[in-house]
């Protein structure tokens, strides 16, 4: 099993973009001025959307051989 750059790439794009819309619905209060920010769940917000990103690659490509 190799992780290939482009792999990490990929995911943290993904994480940025799924995690960026799910912070916004989830702590939307909080950016309007009408709750407390709440950073473990911001930080946990961004890092499973990688994992899952990371994960579902890594699963798609093992097995796989050049030929």
């Amino acid at each position: 099993m190799t992780i290939t750059s482009k792999q990490v790439k990929t995911a943290v794009y993904i994480s940025i973009i799924v995690g960026t819309i799910l912070t916004l619905i989830n702590q939307g209060e909080a950016f309007f001025g009408e709750g407390d920010l709440n950073w473990f769940k911001v930080i946990t917000t961004y890092i499973v959307p990688f994992c899952v990103s990371m994960y579902s690659s890594i699963m798609a490509t093992r097995g796989t051989t050049k030929i």
